[in-house]
């Protein structure tokens, strides 16, 4: 068997040490990219928005029925749309109809193709509310 010199096994030790370092960094680096593209931010308290009663209960139900499918204050969606801005367009961004309370009234209540109706579960004060709210996004 042949015998490395001792600077040859401390030069191996070496780049073994460098290649650890450069892994964690790698890891590190990694990790904060993916932190760095998540859009999450810190949920922001009814006082913060300025919300009046009726659309802090708008928000109650939006948490309750509508925040697993969209998001409120992004245009990104999840499994809907997003709807921040809902009310600033003219046109809704999916079905083209007016951007309007009647329109999204009757979304809310008969669904869509991939959204359930809630007719059968909300009253009309608590589309309204809800309504109250989307004018806040």
């Amino acid at each position: 068997m042949i015998e490395i010199c001792p600077r040859m096994r401390s030069a191996r030790k070496s780049r073994s040490k460098n290649r650890k370092c450069y892994c964690t960094l790698l890891a590190a680096l990694l990790t904060l990219t993916f932190f760095a593209g998540c859009d999450v931010e810190r949920r922001k308290t009814d006082a913060e928005l300025g919300l009046n009663p009726q659309q802090i209960e708008g928000r109650k139900l939006f948490d309750n029925y509508c925040d697993r499918c969209h998001r409120a204050y992004s245009t990104k969606g999840k499994k809907g749309p997003g709807l921040k801005g809902i009310f600033q367009h003219q046109y809704l961004s999916l079905s083209g109809l007016p951007a309007n309370d009647d329109r999204v009234s009757d979304i809310i209540r008969n669904g869509r193709t991939d959204m359930p109706g809630y007719g059968q579960v909300l009253t009309s004060q608590n589309v309204n509310d809800l309504l109250a709210y989307l004018h806040t996004l």
